[in-house]
């Protein structure tokens, strides 16, 4: 056979099976898409209550690629309910043959999210084809683990009937509409009823449905699709060139997400998120060349960047732009307004808050919220020190230590994210550096961030001072209070945090007394001048005790001028004196602590060959005793 010959059969084999694929979808009969032992899903059939199907917020964190075989987007035995709204008819330029073409609005009901997409006549057919490829290629033994798991989600069943499409459905008259739409939603109703087609990344595409649309947490679900942006258009302080981004850019398709209170692109090879537009009060879309410097363009504005979109005609930029600005017109109206303050957020009437005195209480509380945590932790610090201990007194060994409580919610799945004041160095030492190396290293879903970059933005005198923890996005403690040493404080208002000195408690007895006096007497007489170690005896009813007088506050050290003083000495033992505040407001409290007086002068007399008999102290506790 000559080579000739042999092209001749290819060809021949190629048009036959072109052929039949153009009888396939002329018609647009959804029985072609039966599979053998795919049956329609009886879950979405019987339409059960499902108000209480939900995907959690954490899903946001295990998103994947658009093309992924076990990839799930949709509600659990929730059923998508489909309505043709109306049919728009517009004269197409672009061919002469077509005088008219027919746009169809498509209303999708997916449990409590309703959304809109408008389609064509030739779209339902590409979403046909590909399908029709997608069966052929799944009935392929290959083996391959993506394919593998394609084939396992094909379920043993009873296969039923579709309706058909007819022919030639971009040319409909007016008053053949009806009929059409009601052909167009059986089909597909019947379509999105087959789990084998429904999970399909080409029927995803088709109705706009991505693994974020149905996260209740998110918000309404908005207009989403596939579309071609523009990168730059960014506004970073100290880098606002001129002409910044409109020479050196890149197109990159993405998928895009609107909701409520923002915008978002996703990369459909791996689902990652790679930009989030916040709604603001500078929030506005504008179309056109002139305004894009693109054909087709679309332009999104915030205070923070320039988001320059392309779409396929100058009527899809148009339908995209009208979507997004009435959807945030219509859920974001609060973040379009510049509020009390110059805030970002509308005054919430009715909230339910708790005051915090201290921040004992204020810990305490941060500690049950984190323990509590299910899905998700922000804090956002000043000054952020791993090692504070929450809850006092330190009774559970590290148990609610700050690193121990996120080491645990984070083996346990929770995400946790840091934001800290990255200092200047020079001028602060609360070595953020360090707490974010000590965070990092606890746990994969610890994510830690430093800002501002004084460097690249060239900011210098400015300082993040919010202190701010939220939990499951549901509870938020704010406030001016760091998770950092010396902020834990009760109504005792103690000079010292856990850990940051070595106390050792005085026994209260006149022995500790004695020689807290006799050492000081010396220290002020000037018998210790060439500090040395030095241990003196002290003689007492109960025995004999050794101290060593370098553990005695103020041995050891030549001070010009000191004085000793006697309220400071009572003071120190938990003694309270005569003239003190709270003595006047008893006359019990009046001899009882006059009796004290008299039992530690009475220990003084009897050490009284310590001291010089000249000396000013003397005369003063003599002159303090007798009163005069």
């Amino acid at each position: 056979m000559s080579l000739r010959s042999a092209r001749k059969l290819d060809s021949s084999t190629l048009e036959k099976i072109a052929a039949d694929m153009s009888n396939l979808i002329e018609n647009l009969d959804t029985s072609e898409l039966h599979y053998d032992g795919e049956e329609v899903d009886s879950d979405v059939i019987t339409d059960p209550k499902t108000s209480g199907a939900c995907i959690p917020f954490s899903a946001i964190y295990n998103t994947k690629g658009f093309k992924e075989p076990d990839l799930h987007s949709y509600l659990a035995g929730c059923p998508i309910k489909v309505r043709v709204l109306e049919v728009e008819r517009f004269a197409s330029s672009s061919s002469s043959k077509t005088a008219v073409l027919n746009i169809y609005t498509i209303e999708l009901t997916h449990g409590e999210f309703t959304w809109q997409v408008k389609r064509k006549f030739k779209h339902f057919q590409d979403l046909h084809r590909e399908l029709l490829r997608y069966k052929a290629f799944i009935r392929i033994p290959i083996p391959t683990r993506s394919h593998t798991v394609r084939r396992q989600t094909v379920r043993s069943g009873d296969v039923r009937s579709m309706p058909n499409l007819p022919r030639n459905a971009e040319i409909v008259r007016e008053e053949q509409a009806s009929s059409r739409r009601k052909q167009l939603e059986d089909y597909l109703s019947a379509l999105l009823k087959m789990p084998l087609y429904r999970n399909y990344h080409a029927t995803r595409e088709f109705i706009d449905v991505n693994q974020l649309s149905f996260i209740h947490d998110l918000g309404p679900k908005g207009i989403e699709g596939m579309i071609m942006k523009r990168s730059g258009g960014h506004r970073i302080p100290g880098l606002n060139c001129c002409g910044q981004g409109s020479v050196c850019y890149r197109w990159s398709k993405r998928w895009l997400v609107v909701k409520d209170s923002f915008l978002l692109y996703m990369k459909p090879d791996t689902g990652a998120i790679s930009f989030v537009l916040l709604v603001d009060k500078e929030f506005c879309i504008k179309i056109g060349k002139k305004e894009t410097e693109t054909q087709y363009g679309l332009r999104i504005d915030n205070l923070s960047r320039s988001l320059i979109l392309k779409c396929n005609s100058y009527r899809h930029a148009r339908w995209w732009g009208q979507a997004i600005e009435e959807f945030v017109r219509k859920h974001g109206t609060n973040f379009l307004t510049e509020h009390r303050f110059g805030s970002f957020a509308a005054v919430q009437e009715n909230t339910l808050c708790k005051w915090y005195v201290n921040a004992k209480g204020y810990f305490n509380d941060v500690a049950d919220a984190m323990e509590a945590a299910k899905e998700e932790i922000f804090i956002t610090d000043w000054w952020l020190s791993p090692e504070i201990f929450l809850k006092r007194p330190v009774v559970e060994g590290n148990r609610w230590r700050l690193d121990c409580v996120l080491k645990r919610k984070a083996q346990q799945g929770v995400k946790i994210f840091v934001m800290l004041y990255k200092e200047v160095e020079l001028a602060l030492g609360i070595n953020s550096e360090y707490s974010k190396r000590t965070l990092m290293r606890i746990h994969p879903n610890i994510k830690v961030m430093r800002h501002p970059d004084h460097m690249s933005s060239s900011v210098y005198l400015w300082a993040h001072h919010e202190k701010i923890v939220v939990i499951d996005q549901s509870v938020a403690f704010v406030g001016g209070i760091d998770l950092a040493y010396g902020r834990w404080d009760d109504d005792e208002h103690r000079l010292t945090d856990v850990g940051s000195v070595k106390r050792i408690v005085a026994a209260q007895s006149t022995t500790g007394i004695n020689t807290a006096l006799s050492g000081s007497m010396q220290a002020l007489n000037g018998e210790d001048k060439s500090n040395r170690k030095t241990t003196f005896q002290v003689q007492d009813k109960k025995g004999e005790e050794v101290v060593d007088s370098s553990k005695i506050r103020g041995l050891g050290k030549s001070k010009k001028f000191a004085k000793f003083s006697l309220y400071k000495q009572l003071h120190k033992h938990n003694l309270q004196h005569a003239d003190s505040v709270s003595s006047i407001d008893s006359q019990s409290r009046v001899t009882d602590s006059h009796s004290s007086q008299q039992r530690l002068f009475h220990g003084i007399k009897s050490h009284r060959r310590l001291f010089h008999p000249l000396s000013g102290s003397v005369r003063k506790i003599t002159q303090y005793r007798t009163g005069e």
